[in-house]
């Protein structure tokens, strides 16, 4: 199992520059590309702003920060990619776009390069299916944000091979990451189980069982959650929901996974949650207020 030195990310968005930034501490060549030349700028500017916060901290020494933003090249055009020993994609939760994307980086790659999804609910085997190495594809599902957040969900599928799954839990551990290893059925372990309690709590605040701010304290005080599911589907962002709810209703034919009209509604307005500025609660505020 040859080692992995040179790790390329395809999207700079948030997930996309978290990876860039803990494979970049973890001493690996990082190499983040996105079709924006401006959204790799402000990738390269957000993990320099959270390893300052991490030297401010003391969890990293300045030296660490310095070598680790050295280490990270970024552009635009995918062929900057062919020297890459692993390719995340991290892009929007699309299957359309994900599956472009493959098309297209496949033919730049080396042979032996291993790919890799940070996909959180799609199908491992049939994001594969279009490469031509589905034996060294694999899901590798990171937590937002990545530089805090300790777990990655590591998804074989059907036809992923023994040597490129040993080379990926050694790359996330390596990363300073613990793992949980998923079936490739919809949306894995953390957002089969999280995301439709956020749908069951939008479907609350739609017939009346609770305000926002009353669901939201309801599961913080009452079931110990940091963060309550409204609050929590602002952060993710709203689409995002969506979209893996529509994978589980469809990926599993189950009522149960219908998504909340009043989901659907937030995200045909335009209303995503944090990173539009509204969603159950208005950030244009602050604190934010419920905006029901």
């Amino acid at each position: 199992m040859a080692e992995i030195s040179t790790l390329g990310v395809i999207g700079a968005g948030q997930m996309g520059n978290g990876i860039a930034h803990v494979a970049a501490l973890a001493g690996l060549d990082v190499v983040l590309v996105d079709v924006k030349a401006e959204a790799v700028e402000k990738a390269r500017a957000t993990i320099a702003r959270n390893l300052d916060r991490q030297v401010s901290k003391g969890s990293i020494e300045a030296a660490a920060k310095d070598a680790a933003l050295a280490r990270i090249q970024g552009g635009t055009e995918m062929a900057a990619l062919s020297d890459a020993d692993i390719v995340i994609e991290a892009a929007t939760e699309r299957e359309d776009l994900k599956l472009s994307i493959f098309r297209q980086v496949v033919p730049l790659l080396k042979p032996d390069a291993i790919l890799a999804s940070n996909t959180s609910s799609i199908s491992i085997t049939r994001l594969a299916a279009v490469t031509d190495r589905p034996h060294r594809f694999i899901g590798m599902h990171f937590m937002n944000p990545v530089p805090v957040m300790k777990l990655v969900e590591i998804i074989r599928g059907i036809a992923t091979d023994d040597e490129t799954f040993a080379a990926v839990q050694q790359l996330a551990e390596r990363m300073g990451k613990t793992t949980a290893v998923a079936q490739d059925f919809p949306a894995f372990i953390v957002n089969r189980v999280l995301v439709p309690m956020i749908n069951e709590a939008v479907y609350a605040l739609q017939e009346g069982v609770g305000d926002v701010r009353s669901i939201d304290a309801a599961m913080k005080l009452g079931a110990a959650h940091p963060m309550g599911p409204l609050e929590l589907g602002d952060f993710i962002g709203l689409d995002t929901c969506l979209a893996i709810m529509r994978v589980l209703h469809e990926g599993m034919g189950d009522s149960k996974y219908r998504p909340s009209p009043l989901l659907v509604k937030h995200v045909e307005a335009g209303w995503l949650g944090r990173k539009s500025g509204r969603g159950f609660y208005d950030y244009s505020q602050n604190p934010p207020r419920p905006t029901r």
